[in-house]
């Protein structure tokens, strides 16, 4: 609930300004409802965690989302770079929110920070390949981030969780969990669990799941260095955004 009342999508879509939201066939009113009401207290809480405004956690409205469209077996949610669009499951969805939120964030920060990236590139493999970076206090935040997620301590060597996530591909034989971009996701994703408020709608499993048990998001000093740097980034991202809407305004 608002102070307006129920929450709906149209709710969601308003107040954070994202682009477009979908919404499947197959999704009852009842479904509907109840997911608009998941996603807008999940995104508050996002945006309580990040310390910024609501067009941050809609990328400047350039940000879709869906929920219950499409979809493929096993896969409980999705970012789309090609539409820029984040897509949820109906059924399958809940805990995947930060991220794909971060997947988005990641993609659009790819040709904000970096020179010359391709289309669809992300900031973190942007970061990860030395691409020409844009000189901007806030890159230099965002790249503390990205060393503090790929590199050891000493920023000489891969990390403890990049280790972790090369054998788990090496056993699937397959290159999926040491690809920059989901690393920094599910680093993200710890970020958040570890914040005030919780909300599994958003994430769940950085700490007792299968994957955590196997190292795949981060452990100890490791992850209490990259909350910092997230924390540290995303302040400052947060308090240029509001400065700027208050010009604005």
């Amino acid at each position: 609930m608002t102070g307006q009342g129920p929450v709906s999508f149209v709710t969601v879509r308003r107040q954070f300004e994202f682009r477009s939201i979908e919404v499947g066939r197959w999704v009852t009113p009842d479904e509907r409802d109840r997911a608009a009401g998941r996603f807008y207290q999940a995104l508050c809480d996002l945006m309580a965690i990040l310390r910024g405004p609501e067009i941050l956690i809609s990328l400047r409205s350039t940000l879709g989302l869906q929920y219950g469209i499409g979809g493929q077996p096993g896969v409980a949610a999705h970012y789309i770079p090609a539409t820029r669009q984040l897509a949820l499951a109906k059924n399958a969805g809940a805990g995947s929110l930060a991220h794909e939120w971060f997947h988005a964030f990641d993609h659009y920060m790819g040709s904000k920070a970096f020179r010359k990236l391709e289309k669809h590139g992300f900031a973190s493999a942007g970061w990860l390949s030395s691409a020409s970076q844009k000189e901007h206090p806030l890159n230099q935040r965002l790249n503390a981030c990205f060393q503090a997620i790929l590199l050891n301590e000493n920023g000489t060597a891969p990390s403890p969780l990049f280790r972790a996530s090369q054998k788990a591909d090496s056993a699937l034989k397959v290159l999926y969990y040491a690809r920059p971009e989901e690393l920094c996701a599910r680093a993200f994703e710890a970020f958040v669990e570890d914040c005030q408020p919780r909300n599994s709608f958003l994430v769940r499993g950085t700490l007792h799941s299968d994957e955590a048990k196997a190292g795949l998001y981060p452990e100890g000093a490791q992850r209490q260095r990259i909350n910092d740097a997230f924390l540290y980034y995303f302040q400052a991202l947060g308090a240029a955004l509001f400065r700027e809407q208050a010009k604005a305004g």
